[in-house]
C-alpha cells in the first residue's frame, strides 16, 4: 500500500507539467492549419471553384462561402492556436473541416496518407502506387543522383487517404475537452475570471 500511495505523490508532482500536452497539441497543429488556410487564400479563386464543381471538386453549394469559411477558420484557427486564445471554440470549426476532409475528399482513397503494402488498412490502390514508386525509383537511378535523392529518407507514394485529417480532428477533439493548458491565453483569461 505505501508503494501506491508514493507512487501516487509521484504522478501527483507532474502536474506541474500539465500543460506539456495541450500546448504539443497546439503547436503540432498550427503549421498544419497555417499552410492550409493560406494556401486556400493565395490561390482563393481556384479553392472557391474546387469547393463548387460537382465533377472535380468538392460539389458545395455556395462555395465563395463555404471556401471564406474554411480559409478563415483554418488561418484565424491556427493563431487561435498559438496563442490559446479562444481554442475550445476555435477547435469545433476545424474539427468540421477535418470531417468534411475526410469524408468528401479523402474515404475514397480509404485510410493511409501514404500507400504502404504492409498496412492492414492498404486498399486496392496500393498495388499501382507500389507500381508507379517502382518505375519512378528505377527513374531516378537510372537519370539522378539517387543516393543523394535518398540521403535523408525514401521515396513514398502519397495515397491521399483519411488518416492525416482524421489524426488532426482527435488531436483537435483531445483541445476542445482538455482547453488549451496553462501556457494560454485562455488559461489567462479564466484565472481572472475565477478571480473576480
Amino acid at each position: 500500500m505505501d508503494f501506491l500511495k508514493s507512487l501516487q505523490r509521484l504522478l501527483n508532482k507532474t502536474d506541474v507539467a500539465d500543460f506539456l500536452g495541450p500546448l504539443a497539441l497546439r503547436l503540432y497543429l498550427v503549421p498544419v492549419f497555417w499552410v492550409a488556410g493560406m494556401n486556400k487564400l493565395n490561390s482563393f479563386e481556384n479553392t472557391a471553384a474546387w469547393f463548387g464543381n460537382p465533377d472535380w471538386g468538392l460539389g458545395l453549394p455556395a462555395p465563395t462561402i463555404m471556401a471564406g469559411l474554411a480559409t478563415g477558420t483554418e488561418v484565424l484557427g491556427a493563431v487561435a492556436l498559438l496563442l490559446g486564445l479562444g481554442t475550445r471554440w476555435f477547435a469545433i470549426p476545424l474539427m468540421v473541416t477535418m470531417l468534411v476532409a475526410a469524408f468528401k475528399v479523402h474515404i475514397e482513397n480509404g485510410w493511409q496518407a501514404v500507400a504502404d503494402p504492409m498496412s492492414p488498412f492498404a486498399n486496392a490502390n496500393v498495388e499501382g502506387a507500389m507500381e508507379r514508386l517502382d518505375k519512378a525509383r528505377s527513374l531516378l537511378q537510372e537519370h539522378g543522383n539517387y543516393d543523394w535523392l535518398t540521403d535523408t529518407g525514401n521515396f513514398v507514394v502519397s495515397n491521399g487517404g483519411m488518416e492525416w485529417a482524421i489524426t488532426y480532428f482527435v488531436m483537435l477533439l483531445a483541445l476542445y475537452f482538455s482547453g488549451a493548458g496553462k501556457l494560454s491565453i485562455d488559461y489567462l483569461i479564466n484565472r481572472q475570471l475565477s478571480k473576480a
